[in-house]
C-alpha cells in the first residue's frame, strides 16, 4: 500500500538551540534559504507523500503562517517581475497538503503521533523527525519505502 501521508512532531521546545528558539520555533531555523521543515517536506514529497500532518504546540503558530499565502509579499515580486523569488516563496506551500494537529500537552514523542491519529486514519504513514536532515539521493525516507514495501514491513532509521 502506498504510504501518502507523513506526520511531522513539531511541538517540542526546542531546547538544544535555546536561545534562538526562544523566538524562532527550531523547525524553522533556515539552512541556507529555507527553514529545516521545508527539507524534510521536500524529502516526504520525493518518496510520494501527499499529505503531512504537522503537530504543533500553543506558540508556534508561526510554522502553520509559513505555509499560508502571502499575497502582499506575492503581488510585489510579481510586479516587479522577481519570478525566481516568487517561485522561492510559494515553493512551500505547493509541496503537499499540510494540515496541524495541536498537541496541548507536552508528553512525548509517542504522544505528539497519537495526537495525528484521526488525520492519519487506518493509512500507512512514515514519521519524521524535523531537525534531522540527511543530504543523499534518494532520500533517506524513499530509502525507507522501498524496503518497507519489499519487506511488507515497518521500517525504523536510527542515527548513530
Amino acid at each position: 500500500m502506498q504510504i501518502r501521508k507523513a506526520v511531522i512532531p513539531a511541538a517540542g521546545l526546542g531546547t538544544r538551540f535555546l536561545p534562538v528558539t526562544m523566538s524562532v520555533p527550531k523547525e524553522l531555523l533556515p539552512i541556507v534559504d529555507r527553514p529545516l521543515l521545508q527539507y524534510v517536506i521536500a524529502e516526504a514529497v520525493e518518496a510520494g507523500v501527499e499529505e503531512v500532518i504537522i503537530v504543533t504546540s500553543s506558540g508556534k503558530e508561526s510554522i502553520s503562517d509559513y505555509f499560508q499565502p502571502h499575497p502582499i509579499i506575492e503581488q510585489r515580486l510579481t510586479a516587479n517581475g522577481d519570478d525566481s523569488l516568487l517561485a522561492k516563496v510559494t515553493e512551500a506551500g505547493n509541496l503537499a497538503k499540510v494540515s496541524f494537529v495541536i498537541q496541548h500537552e507536552a508528553l512525548g514523542l509517542g504522544h505528539a503521533v497519537l495526537m495525528a491519529k484521526d488525520a492519519v486514519g487506518d493509512e500507512p504513514f512514515v514519521v519524521i523527525l524535523p531537525d534531522d536532515i540527511i543530504a543523499h539521493s534518494p532520500g533517506a525516507i524513499s530509502q525507507m519505502v522501498q524496503v518497507s514495501e519489499k519487506m511488507d514491513a515497518g521500517v525504523i532509521a536510527v542515527e548513530a
